[in-house]
């Protein structure tokens, strides 16, 4: 009969004690994979968003969440220059989308028109 002992079983590096020196870049580098994850489900509604102001919102959460994934130091340099990359094609992607200026009604714009 198999011991229930938890010494006896061996650790996956999931479950891992990690040790109190390494707990906050362990705990840094689960939340930017989180981020990242979280990125994938907004670049998915944002291909099924016909929206466009709403298209806009999410293209410019997309670009600041790929920034902030650049800056990471759990990444790898090539991740992280592609991370960058993929912030300025979203944040020019979100112009696409952005609103119109209101123009100013009356005054001389109204004379000259």
């Amino acid at each position: 009969m198999p011991s229930s002992d938890a010494a006896s079983t061996p650790s996956s590096p999931a479950t891992a004690p990690v040790p109190a020196c390494a707990a906050p870049a362990f705990a840094l580098a689960q939340a930017s994979r989180a981020l990242w994850s979280a990125t994938l489900g907004l670049m998915t509604a944002f291909m099924h968003t016909p929206a466009p102001a709403h298209r806009y919102l999410l293209a410019r959460r997309i670009g600041r969440n790929f920034e902030t994934l650049s800056g990471q130091e759990c990444f790898d340099a090539r991740s992280r220059a592609s991370f960058e990359r993929l912030a300025s094609r979203w944040l020019a992607r979100s112009e696409e989308f952005a609103p119109e200026p209101a123009r100013p009604r009356g005054g001389l714009l109204r004379l000259l028109s």
